[in-house]
């Protein structure tokens, strides 16, 4: 819904109890940054984004490890130092293995004389079951690019927005091949204006009229419902909502929603008209780029992208709005986080206690990965906590060099502590992974 209807609404936040309601001013009399800030937050999706923003880390450098034609891959830790700034890595690359041991193994590699990293079997299995689901998600994939590029107002869109996105619509890293150059009947390659630039064109020939908009599952179910109170002339056109806690709405607010609701408007995959210069004609053209940007959301594998990579769309898909302030005006359908030095909006239908509500198969395993995220050095040494205190006592007074090596298939890992007393001690342990760490 446009801008101008947000100067209605007043949320409170849990953090400040005597905080004033916040009333937002006129659009053009804000900054884009404290529009941004002036958002309601939803502790929810900011605590799923806190640990989300650091899997996104151990992701980029996976893909470096895996992408070394080494066996096994394996990058060195120098290269990964020099780009501790890129990876956005505060405490440096180290630091940042050293916290999850149950993905990183560090290791010394003696005929290059310095420290390397790989992935521990954990992880490197967390991939092989990436890559399977990938493989076996292949129709749905196909799918998701083809409802992609009907989409556009061209039915077309350049190559290098879709690598933007491929992780999120669930494509191998190779679908340029796999994907795009097996199915001729779907899609064209074709050489753009600029050099090294190409453009993935829909087939003339492939039927569009058969798509629907995933938000029409969602109004069906709402006419179905039993209920007397249901008006099914205003769920036509309507999208599912559902506010940030903490967030009061006035009475105006309300009405302005409950008017947006009934607007109609043209689907993402119909053929867009000319643009109206009215006011309703843009609230129409408005909603419908709201409609489009909901089905994108949709069509991703985790529901949720950067706000930067879906702007590159913007023009393909006919929106002349700013694609962030178009999120930000409709926070019961999208929520925005600026965790991570990025701005990552969520499809908000589709989370329900920082999961997604009807997981499949690519998320399962990707969710794999971020449960080892979460754990961190946890559950990887347990014992005795005397004997663990007295340990870290005495790592405080020698500065000991620990090497940890677990025995798979063992339950029990030997902890060989290298002091002036050279201490042999085995330890249980509840994970089996194995690490190089310096304390």
């Amino acid at each position: 819904m446009a801008t101008h209807i947000l100067k209605n609404l007043k949320f409170t936040t849990t953090t400040t109890a005597t905080s004033p309601p916040f009333t937002t001013a006129l659009r053009f009399k804000t900054t884009s940054s404290q529009y941004v800030s002036s958002r309601a937050r939803d502790p929810t999706f900011e605590k799923h984004m806190t640990h989300y923003k650091n899997l996104l880390k151990v992701i980029s450098i996976q893909d470096l490890i895996l992408s070394n034609n080494k066996n096994p891959p394996s990058i060195s830790l120098d290269f990964l130092t020099r780009l501790s700034q890129t990876l956005h890595l505060n405490r440096g690359a180290a630091a940042f293995l050293h916290k999850y041991p149950h993905i990183f193994h560090v290791f010394y590699n003696p005929s290059e004389a310095k420290p390397y990293c790989r992935l521990t079997e954990t992880a490197l299995e967390i991939a092989r079951l990436e890559s399977a689901a990938i493989a076996a998600s292949e129709p749905v994939t196909i799918d998701r690019l083809v409802r992609l590029l009907s989409m556009s107002v061209s039915k077309s869109l350049p190559l290098r927005a879709i690598f933007k996105v491929w992780r999120e619509l669930g494509l191998p890293d190779d679908f340029e091949d796999s994907v795009i150059s097996k199915n001729p009947d779907l899609f064209e390659l074709l050489d753009a204006h600029e050099p090294n630039t190409h453009i993935l064109k829909l087939r003339d020939d492939v039927n569009r009229d058969a798509f629907l908009a995933a938000v029409e599952n969602w109004r069906v179910i709402e006419c179905c419902r039993e209920d007397d109170g249901v008006d099914r002339t205003e769920i036509r056109f309507s999208f599912k909502h559902g506010y940030p806690p903490g967030m009061r709405l006035s009475k105006n607010f309300r009405a302005k929603v409950k008017e947006w609701q009934r607007l109609p408007y043209i689907g993402p995959y119909e053929e867009m008209g000319e643009k109206k210069r009215s006011k309703r004609g843009m609230m129409e053209t408005e909603k419908r780029a709201v409609g489009i940007v909901h089905e994108f959301l949709s069509l991703t594998v985790e529901k949720t992208v950067e706000v930067e990579k879906i702007s590159h769309f913007r023009k393909c898909f006919g929106i002349d709005l700013n694609i962030r302030d178009l999120f930000l005006d409709h926070p019961g359908m999208f929520y925005l986080s600026t965790k991570g030095k990025r701005h990552t909006v969520f499809l908000r239908e589709a989370y329900e206690r920082g999961c997604l509500i009807e997981p499949n198969p690519v998320y399962n395993v990707r969710r794999k990965l971020l449960n080892l995220v979460l754990m961190g050095r946890r559950g990887f040494i347990s014992g005795d906590s005397k004997l663990r205190d007295g340990g870290r006592q005495q790592r405080d007074k020698q500065t000991p060099y620990c090497e940890a090596l677990l025995l798979s298939g063992e339950s029990y890992i030997f902890l060989e502590v290298e002091t002036s007393a050279k201490k042999l001690s085995m330890l249980p342990v509840t994970c089996c992974l194995a690490i190089y760490a310096e304390a």
